[in-house]
């Protein structure tokens, strides 16, 4: 008791003082302290209040980040004054973001009718942004408000925004209501946000999404089907899918790609290297493409990737192609992949003869770990380029060192070894 009366005299003082450092300290400590429930305490929680919204009002940074803390634990009672805040134009927007940020914490029906209500009258679009995101946070309970505020052109944009950020089930009907919506960027908010739910009335509103006008909405479309594999039989979704392999914006491509090796079917994997074989494709969707047959594991992707290794003439895509096959990981492929990127490096294939793309071939069979690998990677060595020689020696390493250090002892002991071939073998036990 005395203690309680001690801090409350010297929050006092420290208030006449204006050190509000000090009000901060003597506040934590009687609200969020163990004695918080004292009566004393209670009996004083309105002039507590007032101490509080002093350091909200005149504090710096810091202070005002501390003390919005002790509001949630005010609870009720700091929510008039918090709302006198936020509808006062003439107050500082420093203050008015923190008098939504602890309105938005409080969780409060009073709270939450005073954000709708913000949302409705202020022209600010920074605190607009912020009240949207506030009423997101509350969740569930903010849910009907956020609903009716979608009649109203003025306030749809962000009830959808905030709509979308609570991610529970009852956001689905509402959002709904909108898909069709005029304007693209509250098409976009909903498909995306409809996306995260396993609803049957969400997979058709995909579906006819896909062919939107708007390439953000197709896109959103495309990243929500992605996810929903386990439709990709009842739905149809790689025929439904590919034409958006061939979409005018790149990244709606670029998304139907990666949904695709999702999808992981031979019939997938035939149509991403249609798209990737075509002279028409953007390099930057063949890079995606050539990462997508990658990554839909399969023996047919790895054996497109080996088309395309040969048919394709671009340095960029052979260089990407070898990089892909050294991250496959599945062990039932990288037998497969040791053994596609073997072919190469016996191959008369142009690429083998640029440095960059033969440093990445030895990198890639070391990190397949293929012991198979070994001997025509020391042949590797016989190579004149200083760069590819380190490469090579990294992947023996890393591959097999003991056994590789043995091969490379034993191969100086041969007399028909060229000079650049034991040179390179020398500089490799060097380097050991």
């Amino acid at each position: 008791m005395n203690n309680i009366n001690q801090l409350l005299v010297q929050a006092q003082a420290a208030h006449d003082a204006a050190d509000w450092s000090k009000v901060l300290q003597c506040v934590q400590q009687l609200i969020l302290g163990e004695d918080s429930t004292h009566p004393e305490i209670v009996k004083n929680q309105a002039y507590l209040r007032e101490l509080a919204l002093s350091v909200l009002e005149m504090g710096d940074f810091q202070q005002r980040w501390e003390i919005a803390k002790v509001f949630v634990r005010l609870g009720n009672v700091a929510i008039t004054p918090l709302i006198e805040i936020l509808e006062d134009e003439d107050a500082e927007d420093d203050l008015r973001w923190y008098a939504v940020r602890i309105l938005g914490n409080l969780k409060n029906p009073i709270a939450i009718a005073s954000l709708v209500e913000f949302l409705k009258a202020t022209e600010d679009e920074e605190l607009k942004a912020l009240a949207a995101a506030a009423l997101g946070q509350i969740g569930q309970s903010a849910i009907a408000a956020l609903s009716e505020l979608l009649a109203s052109v003025d306030t749809r944009v962000l009830a959808v925004r905030s709509l979308s950020y609570i991610r529970q089930p009852e956001i689905i009907t509402p959002l709904l209501s909108v898909v069709q919506d005029p304007l693209v960027e509250i098409r976009a908010i909903a498909i995306e946000a409809l996306s995260s739910f396993h609803d049957p009335r969400i997979p058709p509103i995909l579906l006819n999404a896909l062919t939107d006008v708007a390439a953000a909405v197709r896109r959103e479309a495309v990243l929500g089907l992605s996810v929903r594999t386990d439709l990709h039989s009842s739905l149809d979704l790689v025929t439904k899918l590919q034409p958006r392999l061939d979409d005018f914006n790149l990244q709606v491509a670029q998304a139907a790609a990666v949904a695709l090796s999702r999808i992981g079917s031979d019939e997938a994997g035939k149509h991403l290297f249609i798209v990737l074989s075509s002279p028409r494709t953007p390099i930057k969707l063949q890079i995606e493409i050539v990462r997508a047959l990658a990554w839909m594991k399969t023996l047919s992707g790895l054996e497109y990737l080996q088309q395309a290794f040969e048919q394709l003439s671009l340095e960029t895509l052979w260089l990407e192609i070898v990089t892909v096959l050294g991250r496959v990981s599945d062990s039932t492929l990288t037998a497969s992949s040791t053994g596609i990127l073997l072919s190469i490096v016996r191959s008369q294939h142009p690429a083998v003869e640029i440095v960059s793309i033969k440093s990445a071939i030895a990198l890639s069979l070391g990190q397949l770990g293929n012991i198979e690998a070994i001997e025509p990677l020391i042949f590797l060595l016989a190579d004149n380029n200083e760069v590819v020689r380190l490469h090579v020696v990294a992947a023996l390493k890393n591959l097999a060192p003991e056994i590789a250090y043995q091969q490379l002892q034993q191969l100086l002991n041969n007399p028909m070894l060229t000079p650049d071939f034991r040179n390179g073998v020398t500089a490799a036990l060097v380097e050991w």
